[in-house]
Parts: C-alpha cells; sequence; structure tokens
C-alpha cells in the first residue's frame, strides 16, 4: 500500500477550532473571574489586603540568593508542571475530556480575579503591579496551558472515533504526537518558572515600595 502523507491542510483547520475553543473559554473564565472580585465582602478585601501587604514587606527580607532561587525555582516549575501534567492525564481517558475544559476555565478565573482585584484595590498602580507580577510569565503560561489543552482535546477525540466510529489511525502515532507536545510545553514552564525566578522578584522589588504607599 502507497503510504499517503497526512492532510495538513485539514489537521491545522482542526487544530485552529480546539485553539479557538479552548481560547474563548479560557477568556470566559478571566472574565469571571475578574466579576468575582466584586463580589467579595468587606472582610474578605481586608484579608486579602493584610496578605498582600505581608508579601511586599517579604520582598525587603534578605534571604540567600542561591538556596531561595534553587528553591523557588523548584516550587514554582512544580506548580505550572501539575497543570500540564493534570491536562495529559486528562486527555488519556475520554472521560476526562470535560474536566480539561474545566481546567482551563479555572485558569482564566485565577488570572482575571488576581488582575481584577488589583486593578480594583490600586487603580493604574495595581495594573502596573498586574503587568508585572502576572502578565509576563503568563505570555508564555497561558499558551501552553491552551496548546496542551487542544492536544489533549484532540488525543480523546481520536480515542472516540477510534474505539466507537472504528476510525482508522494509529493510536501509537497519535499518543507519540500528544506525548511529544505535552514534553515541549514543560519545557516552555521551566522557561517560564526561570524567569518568575530570576526576573519577576526584581522587578516586584522595583515596584513594590510604590504600591506600599498606595
Amino acid at each position: 500500500m502507497r503510504w499517503q502523507p497526512p492532510n495538513m491542510k485539514k489537521y491545522l483547520q482542526e487544530s485552529a477550532s480546539l485553539y479557538l475553543f479552548v481560547s474563548v473559554l479560557f477568556l470566559m473564565g478571566v472574565v469571571f473571574g475578574a466579576m468575582l472580585v466584586n463580589a467579595l465582602s468587606l472582610e474578605q478585601q481586608q484579608d486579602l489586603s493584610r496578605a498582600l501587604g505581608q508579601f511586599f514587606q517579604s520582598l525587603d527580607r534578605p534571604e540567600d540568593p542561591d538556596a531561595s532561587r534553587a528553591a523557588s525555582f523548584a516550587g514554582t516549575f512544580w506548580s505550572l508542571l501539575k497543570w500540564i501534567i493534570l491536562i495529559w492525564a486528562l486527555g488519556l481517558s475520554v472521560i476526562g475530556l470535560p474536566f480539561v475544559l474545566i481546567v482551563n476555565f479555572i485558569k482564566g478565573v485565577l488570572i482575571g480575579f488576581s488582575v481584577g482585584y488589583l486593578v480594583g484595590k490600586y487603580s493604574w498602580k495595581g495594573l502596573l503591579f498586574a503587568l508585572t507580577a502576572v502578565v509576563p510569565q503568563n505570555l508564555l503560561a497561558v499558551p501552553a496551558l491552551l496548546v496542551t489543552s487542544a492536544a489533549a482535546i484532540s488525543f480523546s477525540l481520536f480515542l472516540i472515533r477510534h474505539h466507537f466510529f472504528r476510525h482508522r489511525g494509529s493510536v501509537s502515532r497519535q499518543f507519540a504526537g500528544f506525548n511529544a507536545v505535552v514534553i515541549v510545553m514543560a519545557v516552555v514552564m521551566a522557561a517560564v518558572s526561570a524567569m518568575e525566578t530570576f526576573v519577576t522578584p526584581e522587578l516586584l522589588r522595583w515596584i513594590a515600595p510604590r504600591l506600599v504607599g498606595a
């Protein structure tokens, strides 16, 4: 049998629709998270304000650079990698498909809430803090999450078509491609962790005094 190359146009069209779908779902989570800020009670707002103030103060404390940064990188990388591993595990099973969508929505809620609270509490200074502490690393982390999610959804849909509708195709090849995407996105998360460990703290030390006096 003569080998037929894959229909890349069809593959890109299917992938584009998945990327669009998970992106819209993520943005819905961001909007919902920003709206949650208005639902906080006065006591909850005060607790968050105290916690944020303690965080600002901790930036000025002396610490062992090598030990602290190594531990910070490991902790940050693991917290980001857990999202990738969770989506990977959900993508391996058909029943995990809806939860991949939920994970994307929750991630959007967390980011939307963080930015919404900072802007609502500190106005333009909060926006500056968000642009320093939240946005830069998420410019890489969010696309990595969305790409992994799209790959997980694609693999789950392939399993459905393969097992229930006798769709032709190599499961092992699809599985290898899915794993390759996950590994690449894990490397991206390592780069994000390095940014949060070595770049973001220095930016925060510069912006924190301006917010403390807000």
